[in-house]
Parts: C-alpha cells; structure tokens; sequence
C-alpha cells in the first residue's frame, strides 16, 4: 500500500479538543473539511485514553470518507488501532525511525520542529512531513517562543520534505505566512474555537488560494 502524501495541501486544521469549547470534535472537524480543509489532526491532550479512541474511531469513520487526510497527534497505539492516515510526534517523543517500526510503512509520520537543525534532522531521520513553529506566539503552546517568519523563509530554501507551518496563524497573518514561503499552513483555534468553523476554514483556504 502506498504512503499517502501532504504534499498538494493547503489547509491543516489540528481538532483540539482544549479549543472546542464544549463542542463536538468530530461534528467540529467535518466542517472544516466542508469549508476546505485538506488534513485533519486531532489533539486531546486532556482526554482520557478511552475518551481520545472513541472520538478517533469516529473522526476517521466519518471524516475519512470526505476525502482528506487524518492524522492523529503523539498517540502512535491510537493511530495504529484506528488506521489513521498518520501520526504527529513531538520532537522531544519517540525518534522517527522508532516510530516507523511501529506504525509500520503505510502511516505517515509528522514530526514538530522548531528550528531549522530541528528540521534537518527530522528530515534525516525520515519524517514524511514537519511542522515549523510556533511562527507566532500562541496560547497553545506557550512554553515555545515564536519563531518567526524567518525560519519559515530558511525551511522553504533547506528543507525538501513536505512542511506545515503552525503557530499562532489566522485569517490575518495567513498570507504573511504564505509569502514566506509557507504552501501549507496549520491552524487550531482559527478554525477549532470559531463560532462557525465551516466558514473560518473556507475564509482560510481563500486567503491561501489567492
């Protein structure tokens, strides 16, 4: 079976559920694939481990069949169990080839970076993608400093695996990000803590496109 790819996205919306305010994440993620979001990631950081697989289970039955890519983040046995399209690592988790010898050579493996060494090496190790960031500070996570659009200007020069930036982006600053040098870019609470999701990610994808 063939890996599936990232390359031809635009839109990464990650589904976290610390974003959700009380909403629900699969009903969440299915609008942002109607208003254009190309990957899916979900993030549950606080959910119990029987709580992350159900909504995984679902997110996959019915977000899978809209035709875009589903990624889960950190759980490498969650991923496994559901058959995502990829798992999501930090760069401080298991190393790539690790993770590869156990998802196996179907999944594809993602893995964040915040500088550009970091990115080099993610690439050697083997990731199919990387996440670049925090471009700008965000409450996400605040125990990085921004990195600026400057990195994303030296991984589009140094780095020839796919790549997202992430990072305190919305509708304001996306086309910064996207003349940067950014073909993908990753939101959270732009889409995830919108009141009407299906049209912050749609306003996203236009401004992307444009």
């Amino acid at each position: 079976m063939n890996r599936p790819s990232i390359q031809k996205a635009r839109l990464y919306v990650i589904v976290d559920r610390a974003a959700l305010r009380g909403r629900d994440p699969v009903e969440v993620a299915e609008a942002a694939v109607r208003g254009g979001a190309d990957v899916i990631q979900w993030r549950g950081e606080e959910a119990t481990d029987q709580e992350f697989l159900k909504t995984a289970w679902l997110r996959r039955e019915r977000v899978g069949k809209l035709g875009v890519l589903f990624i889960v983040n950190d759980r490498v046995a969650a991923a496994i169990a559901v058959q995502a399209d990829g798992v999501h690592v930090g760069h401080e988790d298991f190393p790539v080839p690790r993770v590869r010898s156990l998802v196996g050579p179907s999944m594809l493996i993602g893995r964040s970076t915040h500088s550009l060494p970091e990115a080099l090496e993610a690439e050697r190790q083997g990731a199919d993608y990387i996440g670049v960031g925090p471009v700008f500070s965000t409450p996400t996570k605040p125990d990085y400093p921004a990195v600026g659009l400057e990195l994303v200007a030296q991984v589009r020069q140094k780095i020839r695996i796919p790549w997202v930036a992430i990072g305190g982006i919305d509708l304001e600053n996306a086309g910064l990000v996207s003349s940067a040098g950014a073909a993908c870019v990753a939101v959270v609470r732009a889409v995830a803590a919108a009141s009407d999701p299906e049209a912050a990610a749609r306003s996203l994808k236009g401004k992307l496109n444009s």
